[in-house]
Formats: structure tokens, sequence, C-alpha cells
């Protein structure tokens, strides 16, 4: 059953009367919709119907997107030149409590944003200057984030980028081997098995108080930055995952999918790479920003955490596929099984340029 756009959009205290509503955007999780209003003077907004399967508590994760946008507004605003409404996300309040979110008759949660116009997104990054830009703006999140008043945020999904659970639910279904699939993967097993200590690092690092906990986005992939028609980046979105966390999860994330010189799940895995230009410019960008932000620490680890990101994510395509492929979608039988390959490929070409990517961040903080 379709939803009653127009009458969820009369709930949330938007201006403007609604014209039309369509589906927008390739997102995997909720469901998106663009509303287009009527009046020319006013803003079009964009309307989620939220997915509660994935995210178990809305209203905590609502609760951390009004402290994180709120602040990020009152930041932002004392930035000579800048333009709040579109370098920060807006959430519509709803007519009846003012809260960020609805539910509807069905139970179902539903969110409203207002629309930022004349933007792009980009799902490959082709240009040292486009990197630079997601290095900037992804940098800028973490600086502006880093005095968040009050409480630390809810984790909206637990244990998201924790390699130590995630090893432990890999080893485990290795253990059930519920599709009798472990005898035919036994290579790459043994190439997770083998890097399994030396890919705690970073909550080792934690644990041990060296480096902190921080306000994290958790999934920087580069489709989620916006840019303006100059190119130059407006903001990073889809804040769900917002949530504690080390440094290095955005960093090495934004370059495990930025700097591949080919896609995920590539069926030609010579072409698996990383483009070692794209992440120097990205991390001058990411620098550029978070630089005072960072400790010591933390900066020494940045090149380590393009390969722990791809690392995580070869460990999960390996778990899904040894489970039957319960958790990733996949297009034909072997999908999890090519994906985990092209990480490993990815993973393996960035050891084998670590030195280099060592040497660009030392240069970037002299």
């Amino acid at each position: 059953m379709e939803p009653d756009l127009k009458r969820i959009f009369s709930l949330f205290r938007a201006e403007g009367t609604f014209l039309e509503g369509k589906s927008f955007g390739p997102g995997h999780i909720h469901d998106t919709f663009r509303i287009i209003t009527a009046e020319k003077e006013c803003d079009d907004y964009i309307l989620q119907r939220l997915n509660s399967n994935v995210f178990r508590d809305i209203p905590s994760l609502q609760e951390n997107m009004e402290r994180v946008t709120g602040h990020l507004r009152d930041k932002i605003a004392a930035i000579p030149g800048s333009d709040v409404k579109r370098e920060c996300l807006t959430l519509v309040p709803d007519r009846l409590t003012g809260k960020s979110f609805i539910t509807d008759a069905e139970g179902r949660y539903w969110r409203m944003f207002v629309f930022i116009s004349d933007h792009r997104s980009y799902e490959k990054v082709d240009s040292a200057h486009k990197a630079f830009e997601g290095g900037r703006i992804t940098g800028r999140f973490q600086a502006l984030l880093a005095d968040l008043p009050g409480k630390p945020l809810s984790e909206t999904i637990p244990d998201f980028h924790n390699i130590a659970r995630r090893l432990e639910t890999f080893h485990e279904v290795i253990r059930r081997d519920p599709a009798g699939r472990v005898a035919s993967v036994r290579p790459e097993i043994e190439e997770i098995t083998r890097r399994e200590e030396e890919m705690k690092t970073i909550i080792r690092l934690g644990a041990e108080g060296k480096i902190p906990l921080r306000i994290t986005h958790n999934d920087t992939k580069f489709n989620n930055i916006l840019f303006d028609k100059n190119d130059r980046a407006l903001l990073i979105i889809d804040l769900d995952t917002v949530m504690p966390g080390y440094v290095h999860y955005d960093f090495g994330d934004a370059i495990r999918t930025a700097a591949n010189r080919t896609e995920e799940d590539s069926e030609d895995l010579s072409a698996v790479s990383m483009d070692i230009d794209i992440y120097r410019a990205y991390a001058e960008g990411f620098l550029s920003e978070a630089r005072n932000t960072l400790n010591a620490t933390e900066t020494e680890y940045l090149p380590f955490a393009p390969k722990l990101l791809t690392y995580i994510m070869a460990t999960r395509f390996l778990t899904d596929y040894i489970d039957g492929d319960n958790y990733y979608k996949i297009r034909y039988p072997l999908h999890n099984l090519q994906r985990v390959r092209v990480q490993l490929t990815l993973l393996r070409d960035m050891e084998a340029q670590y030195e280099d990517m060592v040497q660009i961040i030392n240069n970037l903080i002299r």
C-alpha cells in the first residue's frame, strides 16, 4: 500500500503547499521521497519512512540527529560567509509536539528535512579536487563536533565497526558452516585470520586511553557528500550512523571507497588498486580542517585506517557468504565472495603502498 505522502507531509511544520511527492535517491535502508511544494519561493522537502528493522531505537537515533545538527548549525552560523541552510541538514519538527519524527497509523516512523537545492553528489572520485573537498568537509565535521556538550550519543548500531566483535561472529559462523561453504573459501579465511591481531590495533589504542572516542559519521562513502555547482563540498549527509567511534573509522572508510580505482564488486581483480593521488588529496583536505582536533597518536595511525576498514568489509562480506548470504543483497550466487576478493586485493595493494601512505601523512603534518 502506497503511503499518503500529502497527509504525512501535513503533519510537519513545513512551509508551502504539497504539490507532488515522488521516490528519491538510491538509498537501500529507508524509503525516501522528495516533496515538491506549489510555491516557487518555498523550500522542497525530503520525507523519509525509517527502517526500524535496521535501526531498532528510532527515538534515540533522532535525538542524536537533533543534537548533532543543532550543534553544527550553531557552529556554522558563526563562520563568516557561511550558508547554514545549505551547509547543515535542517530537520522539520512535527506540528503537535515539535519532535523531529512522527509515527503513522501502522507504527512506522517518519521524519522530514529541508531539501538542499542545486546540489551534486558523486559515486566516483575522478579528481584530486573532489577528493580534497571530500576530505575537507569530513574533517570539518570532526572538528565542529569535537566539543558537543552533554552525554555521549547513543549507539544506533552497536559495535558497527568493532572488529573484535566482527571477528567473533566470523569464527562462530565458520564453526557452524550453515551453507557448507567453509571448505571452498579456505584461502580467504586464512587471509582474514592471519591479520587478526594487527587489525585490533585501533580498539587496543582506545582501550589504553591513547586515542579518544569521538563523534564519528561511520558511513563516509563519497556519495554521502553534497557539492555545489562549483564542486565545493557543502556537507556530509546520512547521519543515521553518527555515534561514538574512532576518527580512523571515518578516514579509513572514505579512502576505502573513494580511492579504489574500480567497483566494490569488480570482476576484474587486476583493476583493483588504491589511487595514491586520491589518498593524498583526501588526506590533505581532511587534515586542513581536523589537524588541530586530533592528538599525535590519532594522526600517526591515519595511514592504518584504510587498511582496517577494508579488512572489516572483507570480514563482513565473507561472514555473510559463509552464512548463506542473509545480510547483503546479491545479484548472483558468488556475489559476496567476489566482494571479499575485491576487498582483499585492495587491502594487499594498500599494504604494498603503506610506506608511501605514512610518508604523505608525515609531510602534511610537518
